[in-house]
């Protein structure tokens, strides 16, 4: 156990980052400066590696691609200070830019063992979304930081290229970290942290990139930046839910947040955005580039929209089929079973053909639930359920839940006579030793449904005072018996 009053090692962390950053924004460019930011730098290296060893999470090829990714940057930014300091030489570029570049491709795998582990390789939706971020993005990276160091006549041509594969890096991290975040997995405080490591990281990179560009001196300012990366990092590997953050979440419909949504509109408007600001700024028109990426984002867009309307349909079609279906047997439920009825009786009066209707009820149901519980219950009207639609395939007869452990068959074309041998058939394939009362009426061919299913249920509470298990055919509509009473 930790002591009391004792810090947690990752809160430790981030208030040592958090007094590391501000001192990199505040000491001036120097040896003592150096130092600090590579005590902490290589320090956030160890958090990292300490933290797999010690919380061993399933996934923990993930996290050793992170750690990777991060000592790699660590030690681009140690050469650089020995290239500059040491060696008086332009660290632009040097030995340092391999290590800087190679952490790109190695945090983005890092990135993409989460998603797979999160399960979110075959989302596609948030596969959409991802794409739509890295062709906004990516447009604007084109545009500002990619075209113009490649355009740099001073720079010699090795520097360009390494200049323009710098924003290449930040786009392919930028889309893992947006397909990272449209994952359904656990979003506990590692998690958080590692999001935020990632965006520090490419916020410190295009700043810097930019500055470069334009000459601009804000070197300490990023330092803070690139620092606070670093120990979100770190934390994220001490938390102890980093055992979860690959834990995966049950998927619950497509929904579409309206933080989700507001980025992805954001996103979509990114191509005539630059435009805009190419015309406002006095720049160089980038037609060919802006035209492609409208045209990508348009169709990535109806690619969206296509799968949510999809989806939306699906949904329609269950709820339709929900409104109309039995939840617990899968049968017609009430509703459906009024507008069955209707219709043959239409069907009916049109050919001429008799119409039956049943309504039959399990008998000493409630004794049946208190004894054995309410799931045996469900169980038995299940399971008589199945036992009657087999009984009665082919028949053309429609079996109905009425409610409760009450049911209503419907047989068209069935006179009174063979609609009573069919539903005393069906007390032979009753479960559980388990018997019913019904009653069966004729439609008259004037009177209403419920008229119908009145007499039929009359007849029913005759054969339960007449001592259950029986099917009794109904009185004519002009000479019904009342019911008896229940003994």
């Amino acid at each position: 156990m930790r002591p009391a009053g004792l810090r947690p090692p990752w809160r430790a962390l981030l208030a040592v980052g958090a007094v590391a950053a501000l001192g990199c924004v505040l000491l001036p460019v120097g040896t003592l400066r150096d130092g600090v930011y590579a005590l902490v730098s290589w320090g956030c290296v160890a958090a990292v590696v300490v933290g797999v060893r010690r919380h061993r999470p399933r996934h923990a090829g993930a996290w050793w691609c992170v750690a990777a990714g991060v000592a790699s940057w660590a030690a681009g930014d140690l050469v650089w200070v020995v290239v500059a300091e040491v060696l008086h030489r332009d660290p632009f570029p040097s030995v340092a830019d391999v290590f800087y570049l190679l952490t790109y491709p190695l945090l983005a795998w890092g990135a993409w063992r989460f998603v797979r582990a999160r399960g979110g390789a075959r989302d596609r939706d948030g596969l959409i979304d991802s794409a739509i971020f890295t062709v906004g993005f990516g447009l604007l990276m084109w545009v500002f930081l990619v075209r113009p160091a490649l355009g740099d006549v001073l720079a010699t041509p090795a520097a360009r290229v390494v200049a323009a594969a710098y924003p290449v890096g930040d786009v392919l991290l930028l889309a893992l970290l947006v397909r990272l975040l449209t994952t359904r997995g656990a979003r506990n405080a590692s998690f958080g942290l590692l999001a935020a490591a990632a965006g520090l990281t490419l916020l410190a990179d295009c700043a810097f990139q930019l500055l470069s560009l334009n000459g601009g001196d804000g070197e300490r300012v990023l330092d803070g930046v690139w620092l606070a990366a670093y120990t979100c990092y770190g934390a994220a590997a001490l938390h102890p839910s980093m055992r979860r953050t690959t834990d995966r979440q049950p998927a619950t419909g497509v929904t579409v947040g309206r933080g989700r949504l507001a980025a992805l509109t954001a996103a979509s408007l990114l191509s005539p955005v630059t435009l805009m600001l190419q015309l406002a700024l006095g720049l160089r028109l980038t037609g060919w580039a802006v035209a492609c990426s409208s045209v990508a984002l348009f169709l990535l867009v109806v690619w969206r929209m296509s799968g949510l309307v999809a989806h939306l349909q699906r949904q329609a079609v269950q709820l339709t089929a929900l409104a109309r279906t039995d939840a617990l047997t899968g049968l017609a439920n009430r509703r459906s079973g009024d507008a069955e009825l209707a219709r043959m009786r239409a069907r009916a009066r049109e050919d001429g053909t008799p119409l039956c209707l049943a309504v039959l009820d399990l008998d000493r149901f409630k004794a049946f639930n208190d004894t054995f519980g309410h799931q045996a219950g469900d169980q038995l009207l299940l399971q008589a359920s199945a036992a009657w639609s087999r009984e009665l395939d082919g028949s053309g007869a429609v079996l109905v839940r009425w409610g409760g452990e009450e049911f209503t068959v419907l047989l068209p074309g069935q006179d009174l006579d063979p609609a009573r041998a069919l539903v005393e058939r069906l007390c032979a394939v009753t479960p559980a030793g388990q018997t019913f009362s019904a009653g069966v009426a004729r439609w008259d061919g004037a009177e209403s449904g419920d008229e119908l299913t009145a007499r039929a249920d009359e007849a029913l509470y005759r054969a339960k005072a007449a001592g259950r298990a029986r099917v009794l055919l109904a009185a004519d509509p002009a000479h019904r018996a009342p019911p008896g009473p229940l003994p």
